[in-house]
């Protein structure tokens, strides 16, 4: 078990060390949407790639969230084949949002034997869903 700071220090050396060996400025927060992002997510138990939609107005997430699975069918035979959609999904904080996303699981930020793994799961998925929001940005925000 790891202490608040040793895990904090742990979680900013994967950071860097993903950052150094994949530098790419990726679209993340900056897709031209707002309340619609793409992101990485690593924990104790899992890594994401993911799309969410986090509006405070829920007409405007189904809006968002009802483009994207429009083009599921895209997505899944030319992008990531085991993309997961979710319309309600809850966060830790208990926060519920629209989330499409790909897992890895049993891989730990506080293992760095699995750092590897994770470092390269999340570039190649990352780029995949990027290629594809690239791709259909348009459609998805008119």
């Amino acid at each position: 078990m790891f202490s608040k700071d040793e895990s904090k220090q742990i979680r900013q050396e994967f950071w860097t060390s993903f950052g150094k060996e994949y530098p790419k400025k990726w679209v993340l927060y900056n897709t031209k949407i707002k309340d619609l992002s793409l992101k990485f997510t690593f924990t104790t138990k899992k890594a994401l790639v993911s799309i969410d939609v986090e509006p405070y107005d829920e007409i405007i997430k189904e809006y968002y969230y009802d483009k994207l699975v429009s083009l599921k069918n895209i997505l899944i035979s030319e992008y990531i084949s085991d993309i997961i959609y979710d319309q309600n999904y809850q966060l830790d904080n208990e926060k519920v949002i629209s989330r499409v996303y790909v897992v890895l699981d049993n891989v730990s930020i506080h293992n760095r034997n699995t750092w590897e793994k994770t470092m390269q799961f999340l570039s190649q998925n990352m780029t995949k869903l990027e290629e594809f929001f690239i791709e259909y940005s348009d459609y998805i925000k008119s």
